[in-house]
């Protein structure tokens, strides 16, 4: 496993993001040595979608509009099905995430986190998986969608469901140790 002793890496969220697709990744990244910073637009405490009801309150560490994509070497989008619906109306997260994208920097997206990458408009040719749900909505956003439980596309790293997590955490924290991708 990397060693992300020297790692920042940002978790963007909203209120109902999926309580184990954001608690899974941020554990496995701090246990490799990261920093993890939850970052949300209005910041104080972003509830959690805990499969069919509300679940634990994370405090947010900063608000989106306090930091800039710079501060960071990776960023990790946790599904739910109301988090990214919220995040992806947000001119400020899609410009921070958009710029990780443009950067090369490593994105770990899972289930519906995936949707907010498709309001950056960049992703015409990148190979990635989702949740089911979203296939036509990332194809139609030119991706090219499989339907794999974990998919690498230079540095963007994608899983489907809280099923995948064990593959998504170890290809995440692989890639975050790579570093930059070109872009």
């Amino acid at each position: 496993m990397a060693n992300l002793n020297n790692s920042k890496v940002a978790i963007l969220t909203e209120e109902g993001f999926e309580q184990i697709e954001l608690t899974s990744p941020k554990d496995a990244l701090e246990a490799a040595g990261a920093t993890v910073h939850i970052i949300s637009p209005k910041g104080g405490k972003v509830k959690a979608w805990d499969k069919d009801k509300w679940g634990i309150e994370v405090d947010a560490d900063k608000v989106l509009t306090d930091v800039s994509p710079d501060d960071y070497d990776a960023l990790v989008l946790p599904g739910g099905v109301l988090n990214p619906d919220k995040l992806r109306q947000n001119k400020d997260a899609i410009a921070f995430v958009s710029a990780f994208l443009d950067e090369g920097k490593p994105i770990a997206a899972i289930c519906h986190g995936p949707q907010m990458l498709i309001e950056t408009g960049m992703l015409k040719g990148r190979k990635l998986t989702s949740y089911p749900s979203l296939q036509t909505d990332l194809i139609n956003a030119g991706a090219e969608w499989v339907d794999e439980e974990v998919v690498t596309d230079n540095g963007l790293v994608t899983s489907r469901t809280p099923a995948d997590l064990s593959a998504f955490n170890k290809k995440m924290i692989e890639e975050i140790g790579e570093g930059v991708h070109e872009v």
